[in-house]
């Protein structure tokens, strides 16, 4: 493979190699070895420009946002201000439905407890599928023991494909919530959101969606998924930890109490009573993480200019690569062969424990994530008590996939 590849017949080329080279943290070493890191769906690495973003931040404009009127207050705003329409944009949403928090899981609890906790009662159901991340299943487990309101789960087969016709059977007049994610932590599955969002509107039922894993990997058009809640995390994206963004329609927004109370999220307060603030800042309280979401905003510039639809095709690519490869290796089992799937690659070796085979591979300068990725229910689907994952990113190479192969061979060999 070229390290200028192209994207789709008649796309400019991109220079692969020059994109590896704005990750200062992949030039490093492992125990001696050069780092090959298979862990981006854990989290992504950071561009330079992002890191200097913070860095610039920092330096030059520290201040708190929205309670200053100094020239760094000012400064400190705008920047931060301007990551949720840079990121508004990314998602092709409007900024002011747009509630910038600390990820996902923070993101998904919002909707748990100021949408349906107020909401749900018993004899309510709520969908959540079989592949979902914890994040994605606890909050809804809290609001069915505080409601009442009882859980259902929507299957896959074996190849971690969603059992459509299942779903759609589950979908009756007493369910009123949804959880799916976009992609699969664990399977790499791309779930068809679009059609599922959209059975379920006609039928009533509010969509929430996690979208931890599509963002950083595809172009994520809210807008035409038609979904009532779409939540994504800034680590996985190139941005920094301790950011994320949950996007509701702008009615939910508005009907919504508050989940957390303090600065920001008020207009007045006196001891008669409080006037909150206009959505999305009545989802703020308190300081937000500034300069964390300066970062994110550079990642989004970073991630835009590079274009989604290369970093899929790249990732497509490499994906396609290291299945093959990975077929090749004696004793090994993917889990997860879906339709269509986002880089991912969930496996284990036949004889070898998931934490032995990663801490071997570690020392081969191969980082990889191993265990149950919080998706304890998939585990037990597939009958196993944990698993490896490889995860890929465009900044990765197909050299490093051979390296990850050769290493494989060896750990096998050693665990045998």
């Amino acid at each position: 493979m070229s390290s200028a590849d192209t994207a789709t017949p008649g796309a400019s080329p991109v220079d692969w190699a020059r994109i590896r080279g704005d990750f200062p943290l992949l030039s490093r070493q492992v125990h001696g070895k050069p780092l090959v890191y298979l862990d981006s769906a854990n989290t992504g690495q950071k561009p330079a420009v992002v890191i200097e973003a913070v860095d610039d931040f920092f330096r030059n404009h520290n201040a708190n946002v929205s309670r200053a009127v100094h020239a760094l207050g000012a400064e400190a705003t705008e920047a931060y201000e301007g990551a949720r329409t840079k990121l508004a944009r990314f998602l092709n949403v409007r900024p002011n439905e747009l509630v910038l928090c600390s990820g996902t899981t923070f993101a998904i609890n919002l909707v748990a407890y100021s949408w349906a906790l107020p909401r749900l009662k018993a004899g309510d159901v709520i969908v959540v599928t079989r592949m979902e991340h914890h994040a994605n299943i606890v909050p809804w487990q809290l609001v069915a023991e505080r409601t009442g309101a009882t859980i259902k789960v929507a299957e896959l087969d074996d190849n971690g494909d969603l059992d459509l016709d299942a779903l759609h059977a589950l979908l009756t007049p007493e369910v009123k919530l949804l959880a799916l994610a976009h992609v699969s932590n664990v399977l790499g599955t791309v779930n068809p959101v679009r059609e599922i969002c959209k059975a379920a509107r006609k039928r009533g039922i509010t969509t929430v969606v996690d979208g931890s894993q599509a963002a950083p990997h595809r172009v994520v058009d809210i807008a035409s998924i038609g979904c009532d809640f779409y939540a994504i995390t800034g680590h996985k994206m190139a941005g920094p930890t301790g950011t994320g963004a949950l996007w509701a329609r702008r009615e939910h927004l508005e009907s919504m109490p508050p989940f957390l109370g303090g600065g920001e999220m008020i207009k007045e307060v006196c001891f008669e009573g409080t006037v909150y603030n206009d959505p999305p800042h009545k989802f703020e309280a308190g300081t937000p993480n500034i300069a964390g979401f300066i970062g994110l905003g550079a990642a989004v510039d970073y991630l835009s200019a590079v274009g989604m639809d290369h970093i899929e095709a790249r990732e497509q690519a490499l994906l396609a690569y290291a299945t093959e490869r990975m077929d090749q290796v004696q004793g090994l089992r993917i889990f997860g062969r879906a339709r269509e799937k986002a880089a991912v690659v969930s496996f284990l070796i036949e004889g070898a424990h998931s934490h032995d085979l990663a801490t071997l591979l570690d020392l081969e300068g191969v980082a990889i994530r191993s265990g149950q990725h919080c998706a304890h229910p998939l585990m037990q689907y597939f009958g196993v008590p944990a698993t490896c994952r490889a995860s890929f990113a465009f900044y990765n190479t197909f050299e490093e996939i051979d390296a990850f192969i050769a290493a494989l061979d060896k750990v096998r060999r050693l665990l045998a």
